[in-house]
Order: structure tokens, then sequence, then C-alpha cells
């Protein structure tokens, strides 16, 4: 057998998007985050007691769930995206060995690196960089732009690029398992959380726990907005909202309620996350707050 066969899915993946990055290494300072929502249900169960009995963040191949498209499967887009990305190093693999997504946190930002994604994150320690590819922009797109963590122009030209608040990120695959309590440096929650069984549930998941400064919303300020998504979901924001403000738990309340199309829900999260009153942006370090 030749040493490149012997190699694992994941040491190939990662070798091969090596060839088609470029630029200088990133700061390893950076962080890969893995956004969520944490209030929503895993297998019928809440999701931090899902990750706290199996203490392995796991993809949508996985779980079979997703903050974003649901089309991992054979043939779907994620599936084609990856073999794709990966030169259909994937494509036979089990789908325990397939890399999980998420975002490099390179304006470090208090709610991680993609907030469209949910309010809470994990955020990786720096051991997991050597073991994460990027592309840029998110691989829904197609990109022709890659890197790791020894070679890293995306950070350049995500800099350079004029997005929304929410699609400002730089995709992150890290490949190989993600356990919990030895790659998590931390659980970085919305202070809604604290007191309730979300909190009860995170210190339980074996690593530390700690607060961003909280995303609120109030309804004037939504109505400012109804271009972004749409006056529909501007209206159902208004309609889920606790004495004229949104925040997480609420949007998670009425998601998990099943009265609301879950797509529409979406959308007012992606108000709440784009609107609310947390400066998503800082480029110092040191942004989350320990409990």
């Amino acid at each position: 057998m030749s040493a490149a066969a012997s190699r694992t899915p994941q040491e190939r993946a990662l070798r091969h998007v090596a060839t088609l990055a470029s630029g200088p290494p990133m700061d390893r300072a950076l962080r890969v985050t893995l956004n969520f929502h944490p209030d929503r249900l895993l297998r019928g169960k809440p999701i931090l007691d899902a990750l706290a009995e199996d203490g392995v963040y796991c993809s949508q191949f996985v779980t079979g769930t997703s903050n974003g498209g649901l089309t991992a499967y054979p043939g779907g887009d994620r599936w084609r995206w990856e073999s794709r990305i990966f030169k259909g190093i994937y494509d036979e693999a089990s789908v325990h060995e397939r890399p999980v997504y998420g975002a490099l946190n390179f304006r470090r930002k208090p709610l991680g690196g993609a907030p469209r994604f949910g309010s809470a994150h994990f955020r990786l320690t720096g051991e997991t960089l050597t073991r994460a590819t990027f592309c840029y922009p998110d691989s829904f797109f197609e990109p022709s732009d890659f890197g790791v963590a020894d070679s890293m122009r995306l950070i350049e030209l995500a800099r350079a690029d004029r997005q929304d608040d929410l699609d400002d990120y730089i995709e992150a695959q890290v490949h190989g398992p993600v356990r919990l309590n030895r790659h998590a440096e931390a659980l970085v929650l919305d202070p809604c959380y604290r007191g309730t069984a979300v909190e009860a549930a995170a210190l339980r998941l074996g690593c530390p726990v700690e607060w961003h400064p909280g995303l609120r919303l109030a309804v004037e300020e939504l109505r400012m907005h109804p271009g972004y998504r749409g006056e529909e979901y501007v209206e159902l924001g208004a309609e889920i909202a606790v004495d004229g403000v949104l925040d997480p738990r609420i949007v998670g309340d009425a998601a998990r309620a099943g009265r609301h199309d879950p797509q529409a829900v979406k959308k007012v999260w992606h108000y709440l996350a784009r609107y609310g009153a947390a400066r998503q942006t800082t480029d110092r370090p040191g942004a989350s707050v320990s409990r």
C-alpha cells in the first residue's frame, strides 16, 4: 500500500486543500468557532443534553440538523460541495469521518465567527487550526479561494470585501473529531440564558462556560429595516416579541413551539443577529466575558 493510500481521509483532505492555498501563515491566536442555537432540539432532546451525552460535536451528516440548509446526503448540495472542495476524498467515507463546519473568527467578534448560524458558539482550541481548512466565501457559493493555517490569504480577501454583517465570515472545516472536553476552549452563551435549563446543561459539557455581551432587538428598531429580509418577517418578529423586545431565548421559544414556518423564524433570527444591540465586530482579543 502506498503512503498516500494509507493516509486517513482527513489527512488527504488537508493535504489537498494545502495545495490550493496561498498567502502567509495566519495568526495562531485566532480561533475557529462553531455557532449554533443552544435551545434547539437534536434527536428530540435539547441539543446541549444530546451533546453532553455524546461529548462530540458532529456534522450535519450525522445529526440531520442544520442552521443553514439541510442538504447533507448523497447527491445533496452539501455532499456535492464537499466532493468538489476535497476532490471526492469524502465521497465514500462514513458520516462520522466528515468535517465539522464553523468559521474563522478573524474579526474576533464577541458572538463568534458566524452569528447568522446561532447565538452561541464553541470556541475551539488552537490545536484545531492545524487540522482545519478554510474557504471564502461560504462553500454554498462554490468558491475558488482556499486556505490552511500555514497559508492563509483569505483574511486579506475577506477584509477587502464589502459584505453584509451576516455574510462576513470565512468558512472553516475541521477535520477529525471535536471532543468538547478536549477541543473546546469554551462554550460562549448569550446572557438571556443565565439561570435557565440551557445554562444548567452547558455546565455538564466538560468545557468552560462564558458569556458574550448579549443580543436584544426592540420592535421599534426591527420595524426600521423592512427591506432586509421582508415585511412579513418584521411582522412575525413583532408578533413573537415579548414586551416589545426580541432576544435569542424568545426566538428559540418560537422556533420550538412549532406554530410558525421554521424558515420564517430563521429570518426573524437574522434580524436579531444583524440589528441586535451587541456590538458584533471588534478586532481586539478578549471580547468574551467569563462567568
